[in-house]
């Protein structure tokens, strides 16, 4: 896929014109936005599965097809200059156009169908949001689903990007082009494992947890949509590693329960795990901190009359509950 862009001045008088109808590939495009948005070359090439080479001379060679110094790198620092700016948020722009170009031709055919793109984090544990797709599906029959569950850092990045209709996701610091409706109140607490040596103990404080091991969410452990979780353990002093990590609830979960160290999971969540002695609830008795799971959709971004149902129904349909309610995850009667 090829863009054209017009050149405004010259980054060196020998820079060639681009003027003259030269095109420009989106893959350098698409590449400087991972390099934004990762804030390395480094982050950027492990993010896009190229060599730190490649994604260099990708950027030099879209600096010089555009005329413009881009970004700013001097030692440890890294900064985007003005041109930088505006390419990204041309670029933006345009990889938002043409998701919903691609969605827009896809339901040319037949009309009535639609289709709606959401993106999720791992393991929602709601009875209320099981009902709602049930009674989705019996009003809407027609409308097709594509869902793709990712990292919430990943979610909140594609949503800005208006790659997709919606986005449920841990979402700490609300992107200005981004609408959110908060769907699910999360208590986080601590637990072990079966195999860890404080299973069953019910003497313990949170003092003789200071030396354990974590076993954490990645996004955690990056500063990201849990750092509750890391400022946390800062504040009360806990000493122990950082032992096991993964974007996946399933899999902290695996790694807690065969004993690698203590770690926090949405209570929620967990119920049956500890009614049937897998996982063991640990102090504070209050848990670690709320985390809030939110509704996203872009503010901007052309919706079709199915993604407009979706969000809507949605939005209506969760309303009509109590957030006790939303967390339960049976029981709960669809309304």
């Amino acid at each position: 896929m090829f863009w054209q862009f017009q050149r405004k001045s010259p980054m060196k008088n020998t820079h060639p014109d681009v003027r003259g109808g030269d095109r420009l590939d989106w893959n350098l495009l698409r590449t400087f936005l991972v390099i934004v948005q990762e804030r390395s070359i480094s982050g950027a090439a492990a993010k896009l599965h190229l060599t730190q080479s490649a994604v260099s001379q990708a950027l030099k060679r879209l600096e010089e097809q555009l005329g413009r110094r881009l970004v700013e790198r001097h030692n440890q620092a890294f900064t985007v200059t003005n041109a930088g700016e505006e390419v990204c948020r041309a670029a933006e722009a345009i990889y938002g156009n043409v998701a919903q170009l691609l969605t827009d031709v896809s339901q040319t055919e037949v009309e009535a169908t639609g289709r709606i793109h959401l993106l999720v984090a791992s393991r929602i544990h709601s009875q209320v949001y099981d009902n709602f797709w049930a009674r989705f599906h019996q009003a809407y029959p027609r409308i097709e689903v594509q869902m793709d569950v990712l990292p919430s850092s990943e979610i909140v990045t594609l949503m800005q990007q208006r790659a997709a209709t919606a986005g449920i996701a841990l979402c700490r610091q609300m992107p200005k082009r981004l609408e959110n409706k908060v769907f699910l109140q999360q208590r986080y607490a601590l637990f072990c494992g079966r195999n860890h040596a404080l299973f069953g103990r019910q003497d313990l404080r949170i003092e003789d947890l200071m030396g354990e091991n974590f076993v954490s969410f990645a996004s955690d452990a990056l500063g990201d949509s849990l750092s509750p979780l890391t400022i946390f353990r800062d504040q009360r002093g806990f000493s122990g590693r950082v032992v096991a990590t993964s974007t996946q609830h399933d899999e902290v979960k695996r790694l807690l329960i065969a004993g690698f160290g203590i770690g926090c999971l949405p209570e929620h969540s967990v119920r049956r795990d500890l009614a049937e002695g897998r996982l063991w609830r640990l102090p504070p008795g209050e848990g670690v901190c709320s985390v809030d799971l939110h509704l996203l959709w872009h503010r901007d971004a052309p919706r079709s009359p199915a993604e407009t149902a979706f969000l809507t129904h949605f939005r209506d349909y969760i309303d009509g509950f109590t957030m006790a309610e939303r967390l339960a995850s049976d029981n709960v009667p669809p309304r």
